[in-house]
């Protein structure tokens, strides 16, 4: 299916010579959204958000507190429904298929598409290792010892955490460092091997050097996985993401609203919109 899109949030053609493809060592999902609007009870929070993010890219998200990314972000694997009365209309693809179809279990949607969320939370009764496998657990996964193993190391690994915890492994996750913590957090949503990986603020409470290697980390990821990053940090989005999304809402209770997507590069050197504009220069927000 074709989405119709409004010019303003028109996505970049993921064939464009801006940068070069990246390495990709597993192909990932493409999310697109149609005529999507949140709703919190009668409150629309989110508004006609359409827009295709590629797959085996970065995108972030950026704008005021308070424009709707998060709760668009969460809407992306149901995570909103938690709060009551949360609801949706309009259509969530992933590679084709509503996530919120009526016949869709969220649960399912959710092992697709994991989140990694602001505050490093490591189950606090848990050790390392448990933190790790506590997904490929809760969704019943049965496997050998040695097998489970292999999975831990595995997401350790690729979260450039092993060498740091390897002797430490029955140790509980909460006596790592913050910038460690995020790291296991990571570990732990992408050793139930998702599509997607959802990161909302996933540096705000961490030091510079914490940052960048979650930084690092997130452009080594998206060689696996469709990352979406919600982000307060400019220079941030600037590093770490291949597109970037701009949201804004035009006055104070009215619904966020997805202004302008483009390549990052575009998107801070020659935005296509004044409000874009003005955002990344820092003149509001």
């Amino acid at each position: 299916m074709t989405l119709t899109k409004p010019e303003k949030t028109q996505t970049p053609d993921p064939t464009g010579t801006q940068k070069e493809a990246p390495m990709v060592d597993a192909e990932a999902k493409r999310i697109e959204t149609e005529d999507l609007n949140i709703f919190y009870g009668s409150f629309l929070a989110v508004k006609d958000v359409n827009v295709r993010i590629e797959p085996n890219k970065v995108t972030a998200l950026i704008g005021s507190s308070g424009c709707g990314k998060s709760t668009f972000l969460r809407s992306l694997n149901r995570m909103h429904e938690l709060i009551d009365g949360a609801r949706v209309e309009g259509a969530v693809r992933l590679d084709g298929d509503d996530i919120y179809a009526p016949t869709t279990d969220p649960v399912l949607v959710r092992r697709q598409v994991g989140m990694v969320f602001q505050q490093p939370n490591p189950f606090p009764t848990m050790s390392i290792y448990e933190n790790t496998a506590a997904g490929l657990r809760l969704n019943s996964r049965r496997m050998s010892r040695s097998d489970m193993d292999a999975v831990v190391e595995k997401a350790l690994r690729g979260a450039h955490l092993w060498e740091e915890v390897k002797d430490r492994l029955d140790k509980p996750g909460g006596g790592l460092s913050g910038g460690q913590q995020q790291r296991l957090c990571i570990a732990r949503a992408t050793a139930i091997e998702p599509e997607v990986l959802l990161m909302d603020e996933p540096c705000s409470a961490l030091d510079p050097i914490a940052t960048l290697a979650i930084e690092d980390l997130i452009n080594e990821l998206k060689r696996k996985y469709t990352i979406v990053i919600v982000t307060h940090n400019m220079q941030q989005a600037a590093r770490a993401s291949d597109i970037t999304g701009f949201f804004n809402i035009e006055r104070s209770g009215d619904p966020g609203e997805l202004f302008e997507i483009d390549e990052t590069e575009k998107i801070f050197s020659n935005p296509s919109r004044k409000e874009t504009e003005d955002y990344v220069s820092g003149r509001f927000g």
